[in-house]
This record gives C-alpha cells, sequence and structure tokens, in this order.
C-alpha cells in the first residue's frame, strides 16, 4: 500500500488537476511529502494592519485592507499594466499588475472589500504596490490569521496564476490539519527529548502553521537536526562498513623503491605536513583494512609529492598504482613531474588520455596487464573497460570533486581486492561541508607550504588604472619573467566572451609588440594539438606574455612566471579566483596576483575581491566563498553528490551539525545495526531513505 505522503498533490483538497500539474512544473512539488518540505522561507506578522495613509515608505512591507475601484488595463504592449485603487477611509493607493492580467481581469470585482499584503514603491513621488498578494476579505476570514505567517517561495508564473504564497500557504494548511496525516516517528524517544519533546508531526504542522515563536523555533531545530543527523548517520555507517568488511590489500613493507627514492632523488626536504600526511598514509595501507583518505591542501602545498610516495609503497609491495586526474593537461603535468622525479629509478610510468594514438595504445594495454606498468597517470580514459591491470593496489584521484561516484566506482572494480584509494583536492573545503561530504573518509590536511615559497601578492585595479599595470607587466619582463592574462571565458558558446579574449590580446600584442615580445594565447575552442603547442612555448620561455582563459585553472606549473592578471575578476567565484592565483608564486621571486574590474562593483563582487587582496589562506577563503555562494554553488551538486537540504543550513547550523554528527557516532558506535528496539524509528527511516540508493559507500 503506497504511503499517504507519497499520495499525488492533485488529490489534496483545493489542488485538482491543474494546480497539480502546475505546482508539478513551476515548483517540483508531486506529491503530499513534497508540499510537506517545502517549508516557508520566513514568517511575517500579519495580525496587524497598516492604515494607507501611513503606507508612504519605499521598500516597507505593508497590510491594508480596503475597498477596490478602478480596475483598469492601461499602456501598449510591453508597457501593458493592470491597475486598481484600493482604499480605506484614511487614503488611497494604486495597486499595479505587469503579468496574468487577462487571469486578474477576471478575478478582480469592483466595490469588494480586499486584504493586501505587498511592498511599497514609489514611482513620481506617488506610493503603489506591485504585484501585491491580494484575497478577498471572506476568504481571508476563512482561511484563518495567526499572528505568523508563513512566506513561501514560489514563481512568477505559478503566482499568476494563483499559485502564490499564501495560496500555497493555504493549501498547506489543508494539508497538516487532514485527519489522516500520518507521519511516522524518525528518532529515538531520547532525542526527541532532547530536541524539546515535539513529535515529528507536530514539527511539520508547526512549521507551516506556528502558533507562536517559541513553539516555531522548537519545530526548526527539530527538523533541522532530523535532517542533517541522517545524512551523518548514512556517512559513518558507510565508513564502519568499510573498515568492518570490506578487505583492505595490506601493504606491510617499506622497501627498496621508497627509501632509495627519499635519500636519492628527493627534491627538497618534505615539510613537516607532508610527514604526518605520509605517516597517516603509511598506516592505513598497513591495517589490512581499505584505505579511504582524503588529502586536502591549498595550491604548491605538495600533494603530488605525498601521492607518490604513497604510490611508491604500493610498488614495493608488488602492486600497481593509478592516477586519474579530470583534464588532459592536469593528467600531462603529473606524468612529466612524477616522470622527471623517477627518472633514474627501476619505475615504469605512463600516461593514457584520450589522445593517446590507438598503436601506443594498444601496447600500452598489453603492458598494463601483464604488470610491466607500474605507476599508469591518466584521465576518464582509465576508466574504459578495456584498461585491465594486472595488479591494482593503489588508486589516487586528483581534484575528486569533478568526478561522479559512479566514475569512481569503476575504478574500484578493476581489481579483485578493492584497491586503496587516496583522493586529493586543492579546492579547501570549508569544515562543514567537508563533513557532510567527506564524512565517510578519513580526512589529512597538508597545512603548510614548502620552505622558500613568498605568499603572492595580491592587488585590485580598476580598469582606469590599466596603463600604470601594463608598465608594471613591462619592468616585470624586463627581469625576465613571465606573465599570465587571464579572461572570464565562462561557457565556450559565449561570442562575447571570445571577443573580450581576441580584443583582450590584440590590445597586448599592440602593447607588447614583435621583436621585444611574444604572447601566446589559449583558449577552449582552440584544438588540443594547438593548445600544447602555445602552452610549450611558454613553458620553454619563448613567450612572455600567455593570454588565456580559465583552461589554466589547474595544472599549468611554469616556476619562472611571477605575474597573474585576471580581468573582470568581479565575474570569477572566490574559490576559482584562488585556483588561478595558484598557477603562479611556484619560483623563489615574488611574484603578484593583479585583478582587474570595472569601476562599478556590486557588494558581493567587493567582498570577493576584498577577501583575495586580504588573504592567501584558502581555507578562510573557501569559507568566505561558502557564506557567500552557498553549498551547492560552491561544489557543484551535480558532481559532488551535495544531499539535499530543506531547512538546514551548512553556513549557520554548524553547532547542530556536530551534534547530529556527534549523536550519529554514538548511536552506531553502540548499536551499529540499528537492532535495538529504542532506535526503530532510525531504523525504519534509514530503511526508507536507502530504499531507492545504490549503496556507494565502499567507494569513497
Amino acid at each position: 500500500m503506497q504511503p499517504w505522503t507519497e499520495t499525488p498533490i492533485e488529490y489534496l483538497k483545493g489542488v485538482g488537476p491543474q494546480r497539480g500539474e502546475l505546482f508539478r512544473k513551476e515548483l517540483g512539488i508531486a506529491t503530499f511529502n513534497d508540499l510537506l518540505h517545502h517549508f516557508p522561507f520566513r514568517y511575517v506578522d500579519r495580525s496587524h494592519f497598516h492604515a494607507v495613509k501611513d503606507a508612504v515608505e519605499e521598500g516597507l512591507a505593508v497590510q491594508l485592507k480596503g475597498t477596490l475601484t478602478g480596475i483598469k488595463q492601461v499602456g501598449q504592449k510591453q508597457g501593458k499594466r493592470l491597475t486598481a485603487v484600493l482604499s480605506d477611509g484614511t487614503g488611497s493607493i494604486e495597486l499595479v499588475w505587469f503579468k496574468g492580467l487577462k487571469w486578474l481581469l477576471q478575478l478582480l470585482r469592483e466595490g469588494v472589500v480586499y486584504v493586501v499584503y505587498g511592498k511599497v514603491s514609489v514611482f513620481k513621488g506617488r506610493p503603489n504596490i506591485a504585484h501585491p498578494e491580494l484575497e478577498s476579505e471572506e476568504s481571508w476570514q476563512v482561511g484563518g490569521v495567526t499572528g505568523l505567517q508563513p512566506v513561501y517561495s514560489t514563481t512568477e508564473k505559478a503566482a499568476a496564476k494563483g499559485l502564490h504564497s499564501r495560496a500555497i500557504g493555504k493549501l498547506t494548511k489543508v494539508l497538516v490539519n487532514q485527519p489522516g496525516m500520518h507521519l511516522p516517528e524518525t528518532l529515538s524517544a531520547e532525542l526527541v527529548a532532547w530536541l524539546g519533546g515535539m513529535p515529528r508531526a507536530q514539527a511539520f504542522h508547526q512549521l507551516h502553521a506556528p502558533a507562536d515563536a517559541q513553539q516555531l523555533a522548537v519545530a526548526t531545530r527539530r527538523q533541522k537536526f532530523e535532517e542533517l543527523f541522517f545524512i551523518q548517520l548514512e556517512l559513518i555507517r558507510q565508513k564502519k562498513l568499510v573498515q568492518e568488511r570490506v578487505e583492505g590489500q595490506c601493504f606491510d613493507r617499506v622497501g627498496e623503491l621508497l627509501n632509495r627514492f627519499y635519500k636519492e632523488h628527493l627534491p627538497f626536504e618534505p615539510t613537516n605536513a607532508q610527514k604526518r600526511v605520509v605517516k597517516e598514509v603509511r598506516r592505513d595501507l598497513g591495517s589490512g583494512r581499505q584505505m579511504n583518505r582524503l588529502v586536502q591542501g591549498d595550491v604548491g602545498s605538495g600533494k603530488t609529492l605525498v601521492a607518490l610516495l604513497s604510490m611508491l609503497i604500493a610498488l614495493d609491495n608488488g602492486r600497481q598504482a593509478a592516477l586519474m586526474a579530470p583534464t588532459e593537461i592536469l593528467a600531462q603535468q603529473h606524468f612529466a613531474t612524477i616522470s622527471a622525479m623517477l627518472k633514474d629509478m627501476p619505475v615504469e610510468v605512463r600516461l593514457l588520455t584520450g589522445s593517446t594514438k590507438a598503436a601506443e595504445r594498444r601496447s600500452l594495454l598489453t603492458a598494463l596487464r601483464s604488470g610491466h606498468i607500474h605507476i599508469l597517470i591518466g584521465t576518464h580514459a582509465l576508466l574504459e573497460d578495456a584498461v585491465l591491470f594486472h595488479d591494482l593496489g593503489l588508486v589516487v584521484i586528483d581534484e575528486q570533486h569533478r568526478f561522479g561516484v559512479a566514475q569512481r566506482a569503476r575504478l574500484w572494480a578493476k581489481n579483485t581486492v578493492p584497491p586503496h584509494v587516496l583522493v586529493m583536492t586543492a579546492t579547501p573545503i570549508p569544515r562543514t561541508l567537508a563533513m557532510t561530504l567527506y564524512g565517510d573518509l578519513d580526512v589529512s590536511v597538508i597545512d603548510e607550504l614548502p620552505p622558500g615559497r613568498k605568499p603572492v601578492k595580491t592587488v585590485h585595479r580598476f580598469d582606469s588604472a590599466r596603463n600604470a599595470v601594463f608598465a608594471f607587466l613591462e619592468d616585470e619582463i624586463r627581469k625576465g619573467r613571465q606573465v599570465y592574462v587571464v579572461y572570464p571565458l565562462i561557457e565556450e558558446s559565449e561570442k562575447s566572451d571570445l571577443k573580450d579574449l581576441t580584443d583582450g590580446f590584440e590590445a597586448i600584442t599592440r602593447r607588447f609588440p614583435l621583436p621585444h615580445y611574444a604572447v601566446s594565447i589559449v583558449h577552449g575552442r582552440m584544438d588540443q594539438a594547438t593548445k600544447d603547442i602555445e602552452m610549450a612555448r611558454f613553458k620553454k620561455g619563448e613567450t612572455s606574455i600567455l593570454v588565456a582563459t580559465t583552461v589554466i585553472e589547474v595544472g599549468v606549473d611554469v616556476p619562472n612566471a611571477s605575474v597573474m592578471v585576471i580581468e573582470n575578476a568581479e565575474r570569477f567565484g572566490l574559490s576559482q579566483l584562488h585556483q588561478l592565483r595558484g598557477r603562479v608564486g611556484r619560483g623563489a621571486e615574488q611574484s603578484f596576483c593583479i585583478l582587474m574590474t570595472g569601476d562599478k562593483l556590486g557588494a558581493e563582487a567587493r567582498e570577493r575581491i576584498g577577501t583575495m587582496v586580504r588573504t592567501n589562506d584558502g581555507f578562510e577563503i573557501a569559507e568566505a566563498d561558502l557564506r557567500l555562494r552557498g553549498p551547492g554553488d560552491l561544489m557543484g551538486t551535480q558532481q559532488s553528490g551535495l544531499p539535499q537540504l530543506h531547512l538546514a543550513d551548512l553556513v549557520h547550523d554548524v553547532e547542530l551539525l556536530q551534534q547530529a554528527r556527534a549523536a550519529a557516532i554514538r548511536i552506531t558506535d553502540s548499536d551499529p545495526e540499528l537492532r535495538d528496539p529504542v532506535h526503530a524509528p532510525i531504523a525504519r527511516a534509514m530503511e526508507e531513505r536507502m530504499k531507492d540508493k545504490a549503496v556507494w559507500g565502499r567507494i569513497s
């Protein structure tokens, strides 16, 4: 039998087929459960009415009651609008609508008393309310009025067809007041009591029809906790499952290859942070359990060396290793770096990408199957069915948030006994996000830069200072340095962006002409071979300036490049600005990042630019990015697998997240299978949640 919550939305009294279709298309609400979880985004006190004569302040939200007169349609084509006048004895105010005119003309009645809610605008010195919520007084009384009225998100199209916030509120109230409303408890009695003693059904009722602010606060805390608790419980149980049930290869030898490399070929003394992380990896690899470890480290902190030392441990134990990167440029960079580090050692390192020629690919795959290739570096090409290892012991995944879970699963399945997994990211992840996304992984942080690295000096310059910036670039090039100039080609199809890039390239070649200067250009519309030629020229120092799009965000390592100019910097997110800045500061010389913007900046853009100028700390930048953009935008929900949160907020609910995680750990430790009768509600809720999910926890 279908649960009550899965009842199609059109079966709710007052909805029907037409509104049901509108709910689905505009708001993504298909069932009773969807409507229950369409929580108000704020609450307003609607028990108080303003006098019309007081509705004069721009931006003031007012509730008015008065008689509607003078309903008329004015203007032509784009300027067409509907106006009416609301009067209450103290004065009159104009109401105006620009959309849904035909529907409104049929709905509105002259001489009828209406309740109106909206924000006051002032046009030519006269106050008006555009697109107000409006309902006849008679209907308003039937709907019932409480002090706190929920405000729901909707769309212009839905609102124009009558599905505005007030209408959604009335329908939700019908739903939560249904005699047949059945919401089984999801938390243990102990947790319910700790959260204020409010049962689940009552919490939903209070969230949609609050009796008062105090009960609303209890209901909100309970619901937020529940959302965070089940995410943490799922992650922690998956982690425990891996540790207890998934057989892991035991690398108990630290042998000839690692010791020889460490003594004879290590390019520099590792930082204490690198040594600490390698120790954590060695402990995992020798434990007999499968390793699932995330290594976070800022740009230039030395994650590649940690990955190489980990791979050498696998090789010393007779296994192969693989490193997968999200782009061909980054895979080639890793291949060049690791090959150079191992050039005098008996280790066969090969590269496999989409560009690998057919004949070379055939011989590579044969050598891989026979075990003659020890380390394979590549892109998504590593996932192909034809790529078979002799004995894969360790998989390193770089910039992990760019890969979907299913893709990682295919790599994971390439060995009878699952390989160890080391995940690396140069995108510092805020603590709350790491707990939510990677709660099933062990986390290591490389929080030191190698000695001799000078922090990049970052400055903000407006377009009006361009001549001074060009003069500075001239000085740096005269000293033998090289310069990146990056443009925000966000989508390869955006013609205006391509024009910005080509116009910028022309302006730079005019200002820095041959034969004294040479300028390269790289962007996503160029074929790979041309891109490689231009990049190679810049790396060799044949060109002093590289004009590029964000294709150079990761994977380009030119120690001689000391200046990064980012054009239209206000169009980039903080995380991306930080990644781009990380392309310089790789040599011993002082490096600079110049953020160029237009003269007019919005408040958020000003804060982003100010953050970049103030700090080089990737974790501080990530926290600021999370605060400004939210978790979905920051990680990209599609690839990161970020769970959907209806009410909880990873920015503001840090303490509640920590409490939810602590409760999940406590319950998992005492009752891993959730068999204790006191945990029966949690077990039922988990079963419901996992019903339609593939269990990816063993993959990382």
